[in-house]
C-alpha cells in the first residue's frame, strides 16, 4: 500500500557533515573531498537505481558533475557552522514500477526545486526491506544559494520559509495522487497528520542508518520503539484503527497490505503477531474473494457502509423528478444552440433529454471528443432558463477548467466545494444542479460525501464519465456501480475529429486497441521517427512552426509526457517565434518555477487556481502586454485578465504542456512527442485532442 513520507533537513558543518560525503553516500559513488583532502567511497552501497544532477537554466554546465558541484559548495561556504545543503526525502509508492517511480520523482524535483532556481542532486533508492518488499524512496540534495553562469551567489532566504516546506509536502501528495489516478492505481496518499486524517495513532519518528548504528540506547531509537509499541497496543485494543487507516488510501486490500501496516505500527514479533491476529479476526474485516491475480482481497465494514450510503443517496436522488423540465425551457435551449450553429446529434439529443427531462440523477458516459461538454452547455441553457442554478465540479483544477470552458458551467474542484461546505458557505440548495465531470476518478468516500450532501439539500446530480472509467477495476468503482444500478446514456459518436478514419482511431484508443489506432495514423503519414530525442524535438518543432505560419488562425498545442520535455519544447518553440519577429521585447519575470522571459505575443500557461483572477491550473492565453511588474493576458476562452506578477507568479510558457494537463482540451492541431512513459491511457488522451490533425 502507498505510504506518505516527506521530510526536510539541513546538512550542516555544525553537525559534522560534509556535502561531498553526503552526496557520495546517497549516490553510492566515490567522491574526493578537496577541503578535507580525502575520498569518500560508498560504491559498495546497493539499491541506487537512478542518480543525476539537475540544473536550472542559469547554472553553468560544470556543476552538472556531482564532485565539482559539492566541492564548489564546500569552497563557497566559509563558516565553520555553514549550512551546506537542504535534503528532501520522500517515499515513492511501491505500486509503481522503477521507471514510473523515477519519472514521478524527476517530474516533481524539476517543477518544485529546479524551476525555482535550485540545483538538485536526485538519487532514487529501491531498497529491499526486512520483509522482502521494496522500499522505494528518493533523496534530493538541494543548493541553498542563487546560481548564475559564474557560479554561486547569495543565499536565498525565501527557500528557508516554513510555509514553503508545508507547500512542498502538500504538493508531493497531490503530485503522487494525480499520477496514481492517471495510471488507474487504487491507492492514495495524504500529507495531513494522522490526527487530521482521523487515524488514532501516534506519528512515529523515522529511523535511519545512523540511529541504528548508535545502538539501542539512541534517544531517537528509544522514542521510535516506544511509539510503535503504544500504537501496537492501540491496534490490538481496537483493530478498526488499522482498517480505517488502510481504507483511507485504498478501497480494497490484501493480507500483505494488512501485515505491512501492522509491521509499521508495532514493536517486535510478539506484538506484531498479536496485532495482526486482532486485525485479521476483526468482525469489521470483510472478505471479497480473489482478484484477477489470485490474491484474496478485503475491505472494511465501514467502507461497505460508505458504499451502502452511496447507494441510498443515489437511489433517493434517482427516485425524484423535481428537476424534470417542461418543453418550453428545453426548446428554448435547443433553439438557442441551433442559432449559434450547434445542432445536437441523435446521441447528444438523447443525453440532453436524459439529463433535463428525466430523473434527478443523470449519468452520461462518452468517449473523448463525442461532444459531452457541448451537450451539457445546451442543458445548462435549459436549466438556467428554468430559473435553476448550475454548478460544475471535477477532481482536478484543469478538469474543472475544461468543464467550464466546454459547457459554460461555472466549475471548481470537489475538494474546494467540500472545503466551502465545511465552512458553511456555498451550500447546495433545492434549486441547484450539480454536474460532476470525470466521475470515474472519484473515490468511494468522496463520492458518498458529495451525493449525501446533494440528497440532503434536494439538489440534482449529473455524473459524467468515460467508458474507460466504467472499466476501471477499483479507482472508478463508485461511478461504475451507480451507472450499472441506475442506468446511463452513452455518447459513442466521435464528433471532435473531422475525418471518419480519425474518429475510428479515437474509438480504438478508447477501447484499448491502441495499436490499430497508431497503424491508422502511420498509414496517413502522421507518425514520424527520429534517431535521437534531440532530433525528434527539432523535427516536431519544425512541423509545428510550418503549420503555425501556414495556418495562423488554427489553434494548436504540443504535448509530451514529462515537465522536462515541456520545458525543452517551450524553449524551441519560442525560438521560432523570435526568429520570425513574432514576439515583442523580452521582460524577465521572477516566476514561481524560476526566471522566465515573456514578451507580447507569447503563449502563457497558468499553473495555479486563482478564483479572483478567474484562472485555473492549466489555463492558456496569449500575452497582450508585459512589464516587470504587470502582465495582461487574453485567455483562450476570450476573457481578458491582468495581474501584478508579485501577487501571481505561477506562470510559464504555454506552447507545450504535459498530456496530463491537456485532458479536456480541444485544438485544431496537436503535436505529440512520444517518449518512454507514454502508455495506453496517455496515448488515448494525447491522440484525441485534435479536430484536424495530430503529428
Amino acid at each position: 500500500m502507498a505510504i506518505y513520507h516527506f521530510s526536510a533537513k539541513v546538512i550542516s558543518r555544525s553537525s559534522g557533515s560534509s556535502a561531498v560525503a553526503s552526496a557520495a553516500y546517497r549516490s553510492a559513488q566515490r567522491l574526493h573531498d578537496d577541503r578535507l583532502d580525502r575520498s569518500h567511497d560508498f560504491t559498495n552501497k546497493a539499491g541506487v537505481v537512478h542518480s543525476e544532477v539537475m540544473l536550472p537554466d542559469a547554472a553553468p554546465e560544470r556543476l552538472g558533475d556531482r564532485s565539482a558541484l559539492w566541492n564548489e559548495v564546500e569552497k563557497t561556504e566559509l563558516r565553520k557552522d555553514a549550512q551546506l545543503s537542504r535534503e528532501i526525502e520522500f517515499a515513492i509508492p511501491r505500486e509503481l514500477s522503477q521507471q514510473q517511480g523515477i519519472e514521478l520523482a524527476r517530474d516533481f524535483v524539476r517543477s518544485e526545486f529546479v524551476e525555482r532556481g535550485m540545483i538538485a542532486d536526485l538519487n532514487v533508492h529501491w531498497d529491499i526491506g526486512a520483509d522482502g518488499l521494496a522500499k522505494p524512496h528518493a533523496h534530493v540534495m538541494l543548493s541553498m544559494r542563487e546560481v548564475g553562469e559564474d557560479g554561486f551567489g547569495k543565499k536565498v532566504r525565501d527557500w528557508n520559509r516554513t510555509e514553503l516546506i508545508s507547500a512542498w509536502r502538500e504538493r508531493w501528495a497531490d503530485h503522487v495522487n494525480e499520477r496514481l489516478a492517471s495510471l488507474d492505481i487504487d491507492a492514495r496518499i495524504d500529507h495531513r497528520s494522522l490526527e487530521a486524517q482521523g487515524i488514532e495513532l501516534e506519528p512515529q519518528t523515522k529511523i535511519g542508518a545512523p540511529s541504528l548504528r548508535m545502538g539501542p540506547e539512541a534517544d531517537r531509537l528509544i522514542e521510535h520503539h516506544a511509539i510503535a509499541r503504544e500504537n501496537g497496543e492501540r491496534i490490538i485494543a481496537n483493530p478498526d484503527i488499522a482498517l480505517n487507516a488502510i481504507t483511507k488510501s485504498q478501497a480494497t486490500f490484501t493480507r500483505r497490505d494488512i501485515a505491512m501496516f501492522v509491521h509499521r505500527h508495532s514493536d517486535g514479533k510478539e506484538q506484531f503477531d498479536r496485532a495482526l491476529s486482532a486485525v485479521q479476526s476483526s468482525p469489521d474485516l470483510v472478505a471479497l474473494g480473489k482478484d484477477g491475480r489470485g490474491n484474496e482481497r478485503f475491505t472494511s465494514r465501514d467502507m461497505i457502509e460508505a458504499e451502502a450510503r452511496i447507494e441510498r443517496a443515489s437511489a433517493l436522488i434517482a427516485r425524484r423528478e423535481q428537476f424534470r423540465l417542461r418543453g418550453q425551457a428545453r426548446e428554448h435551449a435547443l433553439a438557442t444552440a441551433e442559432a449559434q450553429g450547434l445542432v445536437l446529434s441523435g446521441e447528444q439529443r438523447a443525453a440532453f433529454d436524459h439529463v433535463t427531462a428525466g430523473r434527478d440523477l443523470g449519468i452520461v458516459v462518452g468517449y473523448a471528443g463525442t461532444g459531452k461538454s457541448a451537450m451539457l452547455g445546451v442543458a445548462r441553457e435549459a436549466w438556467v432558463h428554468a430559473g435553476l442554478s448550475v454548478r460544475g465540479a471535477a477532481l482536478s483544477g484543469i478538469s474543472a477548467e475544461n468543464l467550464e470552458g466546454g459547457s459554460g458551467i461555472a466549475s471548481r474542484t470537489i475538494a474546494s466545494l467540500e472545503y466551502q461546505w465545511a465552512q458553511g458557505r456555498d451550500l447546495l440548495t433545492a434549486s441547484d444542479v450539480l454536474v460532476i465531470d470525470e466521475a470515474g476518478m472519484i473515490g468511494s468516500r468522496q463520492m458518498e460525501r458529495v451525493l449525501s450532501a446533494a440528497n440532503e439539500a434536494g439538489a440534482k446530480v449529473v455524473l459524467v464519465g468515460d467508458p474507460q472509467q466504467l472499466q476501471a477495476i477499483e479507482a472508478g468503482a463508485a461511478f461504475r456501480s451507480i451507472a450499472e444500478r441506475h442506468g446511463h446514456v452513452e455518447i459513442t459518436e466521435i464528433r471532435r475529429q473531422q475525418s471518419d478514419w480519425q474518429r475510428d482511431a479515437t474509438r480504438h484508443l478508447a477501447t484499448g486497441r491502441t495499436a490499430e489506432a497508431l497503424d491508422a495514423y502511420y498509414e496517413h503519414n502522421m507518425v514520424h521517427t527520429a534517431e535521437t530525442r534531440d532530433a525528434a524535438r527539432e523535427e516536431l518543432i519544425e512541423g509545428w512552426n510550418r503549420e503555425r505560419v501556414a495556418d495562423p488562425e488554427h489553434s494548436r498545442i504540443i504535448l509530451t509526457h514529462t515537465n522536462d520535455e515541456v520545458r525543452a519544447l517551450n524553449v524551441l518553440a519560442r525560438g521560432k517565434l523570435r526568429e520570425d519577429s513574432a514576439l515583442g521585447a523580452d521582460v524577465s519575470i521572477a516566476a514561481e518555477r524560476g526566471t522566465r522571459d515573456f514578451a507580447t505575443g507569447d503563449r502563457l500557461m497558468f499553473l495555479r487556481n486563482d478564483r479572483e483572477l478567474g484562472v485555473k491550473n492549466g489555463s492558456l492565453g496569449t500575452v497582450q502586454s508585459v512589464s516587470a511588474q504587470r502582465m495582461a493576458v487574453l485567455l483562450d476562452d476570450g476573457r481578458n485578465v491582468a495581474f501584478d506578477t508579485k501577487d501571481y507568479a505561477h506562470i510559464d510558457h504555454g506552447y507545450a504542456a504535459t498530456i496530463h494537463k491537456s485532458q479536456g482540451v480541444t485544438v485544431d492541431c496537436a503535436h505529440v512527442l512520444a517518449t518512454p512513459g507514454l502508455d495506453q491511457h496517455s496515448s488515448y488522451v494525447a491522440l484525441s485532442r485534435h479536430r484536424e490533425s495530430v503529428s
